[in-house]
């Protein structure tokens, strides 16, 4: 057997399974890549809302991440909610010296609409993780706090992903569309050019870790040595299968079926 790709995500908790590290770790192994974690933040939180959060200190954050990279080597690293000002720049610090593919999924809001970043790291996480990530993929609202404006169409979503590139330093950048009316049409800037991923959109709430789940699909694909066209496309199909063969399961906005891909061989995109 050839050298294992292997991924790492920093990121926060869901104890009912449907996002933060525990839906990365399922990505990773759903995408075949040997996943590992580093715990930002302890999230008492369901499929309902948030209840209550718990910040890991920050020099066992920064420990979590050595003894990780000390030992097996990630082939790319994503993030996900990074809290605090302190913590968002003690990552970049640690990463900004390994030269590894980082996808940014900039978490600010839960699913059920709850606040999981402190609003003075939003500023530092532009300044400080943008420019190390091969790709950031924020939803609309992410993108429209994140830019200042406002995002109603295909074309201001278009302007969007090419301020966050071309102003804010990252490689390339994927806004989710799945707010916008019509199909589920994101839209990736990379290399100078518009790219349009659009698949059937699921009548579903079931939607509690998507955005946790497609960016984990993204990092195991650049670790297994894809360019980020591919990847890009190849987690839109994992993720719209996962929204569309829906579990079912949960009060509130239920988790998507990580599993879905071996259900259904069929290419969903349009």
């Amino acid at each position: 057997m050839g050298k294992v790709p292997s991924a790492l995500s920093i990121a926060g908790t869901d104890p009912t399974g449907g996002a933060g590290i525990h839906a990365d770790l399922k990505t990773f192994q759903e995408r075949k890549a040997y996943g590992m974690a580093v715990v930002t933040s302890v999230v008492a939180q369901n499929t309902k809302g948030v209840q209550d959060v718990w910040h890991v200190p920050l020099d066992m954050v920064e420990k979590q991440i050595k003894a990780v990279l000390e030992d097996i080597r990630p082939d790319a690293v994503k993030t996900g909610m990074i809290a605090t000002p302190e913590m968002i720049e003690k990552v970049a610090e640690l990463l900004e010296r390994q030269d590894l593919p980082l996808v940014v999924d900039p978490v600010m809001v839960a699913t059920s609409g709850d606040s999981l970043m402190e609003q003075e790291s939003t500023e530092l996480m532009k300044k400080r993780l943008f420019p190390l990530a091969r790709v950031i993929t924020p939803n609309i609202a992410e993108a429209e706090t994140l830019t200042a404006m406002s995002i109603k169409t295909q074309e201001e979503a278009e302007q969007a992903a090419k301020m966050l590139v071309d102003e804010m330093g990252a490689e390339a950048a994927l806004v989710k569309g799945g707010h916008l009316t019509g199909d589920a049409t994101d839209i990736l800037y990379c290399n100078g050019k518009i790219e349009y991923l659009t698949a059937q959109r699921t009548d579903t709430n079931h939607t509690h870790g998507t955005g946790c789940s497609l960016s984990a699909s993204i990092a195991a694909e650049l670790a297994r040595g894809n360019d980020i066209k591919d990847a890009v496309s190849k987690s839109k199909i994992f993720i719209s299968q996962a929204i569309h063969h829906t579990l079912g399961i949960g009060k509130g906005d239920g988790p998507v079926n990580h599993w879905a891909s071996r259900l259904d061989k069929n290419d969903i995109l349009v």
